[in-house]
């Protein structure tokens, strides 16, 4: 057996750039090799393809849309083509709101995109990686087998300006529960990881307004949180860090979750 053929494999969803990259970067780091799968390869992508390199891991990009659910079996077989295993599903695609608003006034095209994206697209997909991992046996070496889903603090959060985000994010976590208890027995860890307030594309149109709230005390770490914060987090999960738990929310929120009198 190569080096390669021993090396683990991860396929990111959203893995260009943002928490998908800094995921793909430490699960790199970690000994994965990576399929990245996302919309464009654009700059962003390569670097993050070049940084998969740098650290000692091959990939390979695959430019899919997650909501598509017709070019998932596609997506999955091109996975398998690339290095004939995956070994952690890393569920990271997702989109904010089409706009900030009263929840009066939320369209059916933001709620629509939302769940599509967010929701829909990772549940089945979820489910294609899912079979195919059980249909062959587990590696002999290497970490055991994992899917891991990036929700939101926002799936117990309410924010009524963003309600249809939300509420994807709160099927997203009932998503890890469910496939956690199906797949248990078979070795396969499923996990939700919940990020607070990240530095990225995604909250730069707003960071004016985290900056204010972290300087107010939003969160008892107070600061922004990076995408590498999170990366590290998938990364433990998908290396067996926690053996003996199944279907854990891990928080990187600084404590923004917690209630506070």
């Amino acid at each position: 057996m190569s080096e390669q053929e021993s090396r683990p494999v991860a396929l990111v969803t959203g893995g260009r750039r943002g928490i998908g990259g800094a995921s793909a970067l430490a699960l790199a780091e970690a000994g994965f090799d990576l399929v990245i799968a996302d919309l464009e390869r654009d700059q962003d992508a390569e670097q993050t393809l070049a940084g998969i390199a740098e650290r000692g891991g091959h990939s390979a990009f695959l430019a899919v849309d997650i909501a598509d659910l017709a070019a998932q079996p596609q997506l999955v077989d091109a996975a398998f083509d690339a290095f004939g295993r995956i070994d952690c599903l890393v569920n990271n695609a997702g989109v904010s709101v089409l706009s900030r608003g009263d929840l009066l006034d939320v369209s059916a095209l933001s709620y629509d995109r939302c769940l599509n994206v967010n929701l829909r697209g990772p549940f089945f997909l979820t489910q294609e990686v899912a079979r195919r991992m059980l249909k062959i046996p587990p590696p002999a070496m290497g970490p055991p087998r994992s899917i891991v889903t990036i929700t939101s603090v926002n799936a117990e959060i309410a924010s009524i300006s963003r309600g249809e985000y939300c509420i994807s994010k709160a099927g997203a976590s009932m998503l890890t529960r469910l496939f956690a208890l199906r797949l248990a027995a078979h070795g396969i860890g499923v996990y939700e990881v919940r990020p607070g307030v990240i530095r990225t594309a995604m909250t730069a149109p707003v960071a004016e307004r985290y900056e204010q709230a972290i300087a107010g005390g939003l969160s008892p770490i107070a600061r922004w949180g990076e995408a590498e914060d999170v990366g590290r987090t998938v990364a433990t999960l998908a290396t067996g860090g926690l053996p003996f738990s199944v279907g854990q929310i891990v928080y990187v929120d600084g404590g923004l979750h917690l209630p506070a009198f």
